[in-house]
């Protein structure tokens, strides 16, 4: 999954230039941080979704 460490800003870049419809980029990033919160996490186990 994550590597434990801080994600670097262009990953996170990276991963919302992807293409994906903008409705579901917002819920991916809603969802990915929540997770991180909630679990007091770095990383929200999806590589490579927005907001991971």
């Amino acid at each position: 999954m994550c590597e434990g460490k801080r994600p670097e800003p262009k990953k996170a870049l990276d991963n919302l230039a992807r293409p994906m419809p903008w409705r579901r980029k917002f819920q991916l990033i809603l969802l990915n941080n929540f997770k991180k919160i909630r679990h007091r996490q770095i990383c929200c186990g999806n590589p490579g979704q927005p907001g991971c």
